[in-house]
């Protein structure tokens, strides 16, 4: 009961790490948004394991702020906020992907933690405590080819996570980041481009430890880094990676 009292939304909670991460939350005794754009995908999680289902495209202010309003109305005072919902585009070489694509991918990986700031960070500063969590990625730390454009909205995020940490330290609110390697989600065949014994065999030959990351090694690290155990800890862009970046 690590999170026991604890409140915190988690992002792109329907599928992949982030419902993991909602999945541990809650039996730590966090009370949880579930956060997806997909609202049947959060639904489901939450007749699962807990949490309440909310509906929310994150990369738009309107539905932002209704959501933190939903927050406040059932959970009361936010705690904790995981920043998790993400995508990608599909691997190709960086002036062949589509400008949709691009906007597409900065507007859910970069402008979502820009919104979800501006609505809930004002209420943390008034009480002088709250952690966030952004879920960054290895493909900000160490690129791979024909991801360009979602590795510099990586990179982004990580170095939003140490702005935001070195400015928010003093009135109390911790902002942390973890770089997860390729991993067992809904997004990974998009990674790859084409998910074949072959494509899978050549992304894990550059992780050491051989494997690709779970939704439970995410959960495992967000818990701690969000919990009062980590109460010192920010500006940490922790990688979860089996070495990759090593």
């Amino acid at each position: 009961m690590r999170l026991k009292d604890k409140t915190a939304i988690v992002t792109g909670a329907g599928s992949g790490f982030g419902a993991g991460i909602a999945r541990r939350f809650l039996e730590e005794g966090a009370r949880v948004l579930l956060v997806d754009i997909d609202e049947r995908a959060a639904r489901a999680q939450a007749a699962a394991h807990g949490g309440i289902a909310h509906g929310c495209d994150v990369s738009d202010g309107a539905q932002i702020a209704a959501m933190a309003a939903r927050a406040a109305e059932v959970l009361g005072e936010i705690d904790i906020l995981v920043n998790n919902a993400g995508i990608t585009h599909l691997p190709a070489p960086l002036d062949e992907v589509g400008e949709e694509d691009f906007d597409r991918v900065f507007a859910v990986n970069c402008k979502s933690v820009y919104l979800t700031a501006r609505a809930l960070v004002p209420a943390m500063k008034a009480r002088g405590r709250g952690a966030i969590l952004n879920i960054a990625s290895t493909a900000g730390v160490s690129p791979r080819p024909r991801l360009n454009w979602y590795n510099a909205s990586k990179g982004w995020m990580i170095t939003a996570t140490r702005a935001m940490a070195v400015e928010l330290a003093p009135l109390g609110i911790r902002v942390n980041a973890l770089n997860p390697v390729a991993g067992e989600t809904p997004l990974l065949p998009r990674f790859m481009g084409e998910d074949t014994p072959g494509m899978r065999a050549r992304f894990l030959a550059t992780i050491p430890m051989g494997r690709f990351s779970t939704p439970e090694d995410l959960a495992n690290a967000a818990l701690y880094l969000c919990s009062d155990e980590a109460s010192l800890v920010t500006g940490v862009c922790m990688e979860i990676d089996g070495g990759r970046c090593i």
